[in-house]
């Protein structure tokens, strides 16, 4: 009989990377199984945001248990992650969207997060790119960025990768395409918008975003910038949509998002998108269509109906556990799942309830 591990998971991106590194810690023996380049599906396409956000209070649970985190292990990180505490500004076009500012702001102050409302001339001081005539924005300082590959592959350092696809999931053990089994006592399927190719009924849909780099530009953009109208966008889930995202990287460069689209399988760049997409930020940052792009790429978020991940066991099988459906958030969520999921193998008690993000009482039919 081959080697067994106590856990083996399906998915090298920065969830699957996570739920190694976590289950690992607790000091259970830890397989990855992941075909190509460590990072290199929906990871390499995050944009890096580690971001509190407020849709829901399981999505505040999440996210802020994952950002404080991440903040703890901050200084631990090896430089090539680039994590960069620039904090984010949602920024606001009007009246109307400030009054969605002071409506976060009250929200991130009841649960303990640092958040500032900056006025019209505030804002201008901290982002002097921006247009002018912005209503204000709502400051969160703590909220960071980082190169999600990189962050992936330094949490599964010293723990063992198949360099293989896996082809069958069950609750004993993972078949890769070479035929051969990968023994184990828990399965996790990480492999974000691939996961029903290895769990068929779960409701995971791919979602299209592209992204744009530019060259160094240091101090062009000193904040993660994001129009509120980016959580209309995001919220759609019939219509293409595109909205204002630009944040600063450690090199100086600016990564430029955000555009969402269902029903698009291809990974080329759709020219019609990108340049709404761009058309977006000239209108909030008219000068950075001066700048030159490096890069173009696009990748496929993880999306649920609900907007939750799903993490936990299978109904189907106590021993086959899902980390999959971020959506947008994987990088951000990427600690906290992988920390409820090891709680929840190893028998803790998770530091928030677990039960918002299983599959349990969803309406998920995950029996196959």
């Amino acid at each position: 009989m081959g080697e067994s591990f106590d856990v083996a998971i399906a998915g090298g991106g920065i969830v699957g990377a996570a739920c190694a590194e976590a289950c690992a810690a607790a000091g259970l023996k830890v397989v990855v199984v992941e075909p190509s380049v460590i990072g290199g599906g929906a990871t390499a396409a995050g944009m890096g945001h580690i971001v509190v956000m407020d849709d829901s209070p399981a999505q505040i649970a999440l996210t802020k248990l994952s950002r404080d985190l991440w903040i703890e292990r901050k200084d631990a990180l090896p430089a090539e992650v680039e994590y960069l505490a620039c904090g984010t500004l949602w920024v606001a076009a009007d009246d109307e969207e400030m009054a969605e500012v002071r409506r976060m702001q009250a929200v991130y102050t009841r649960i303990g997060v640092r958040a500032e409302v900056l006025d019209a001339h505030a804002l201008a001081q901290a982002e002097p790119h921006l247009r002018p005539g912005l209503a204000g924005a709502l400051l969160v300082p703590d909220d960071s960025v980082l190169y999600p590959p990189c962050a992936a592959r330094h949490m599964l350092r010293g723990i063992e990768v198949r360099r293989q696809a896996a082809v069958e999931i069950t609750g004993a053990g993972i078949k890769l395409r070479d035929g051969t089994f990968v023994s184990a006592g828990i399965t996790v399927n990480a492999t974000g918008a691939c996961a029903p190719e290895l769990t068929p009924g779960i409701e995971v849909r791919r979602r299209k975003g592209h992204l744009v780099i530019t060259d160094r530009y240091p101090g062009f953009v000193s904040h993660v910038l994001v129009e509120l109208g980016y959580l209309k966008s995001a919220h759609s889930t019939t219509s293409d949509s595109v909205a204002f995202n630009a944040q600063p990287r450690r090199t100086g460069q600016v990564l430029l998002g955000s555009s969402r689209q269902f029903g698009s399988d291809t990974t080329a760049i759709e020219p019609q998108i990108l340049s709404r997409m761009l058309r977006r930020a000239e209108e909030y940052m008219p000068g950075i269509g001066q700048l030159s792009a490096i890069r173009t790429w696009t990748g496929f978020r993880a999306a649920t109906p609900d907007k939750l991940p799903l993490i936990g066991p299978s109904p189907a099988d106590s021993r086959m556990y899902l980390a999959t459906g971020h959506e947008g958030l994987g990088i951000t969520t990427s600690l906290a799942t992988g920390r409820l999921v090891a709680d929840l193998i190893a028998g803790r008690t998770p530091p928030i309830p677990p039960g918002p993000y299983g599959l349990i009482d969803r309406n998920y039919d995950a029996a196959h």
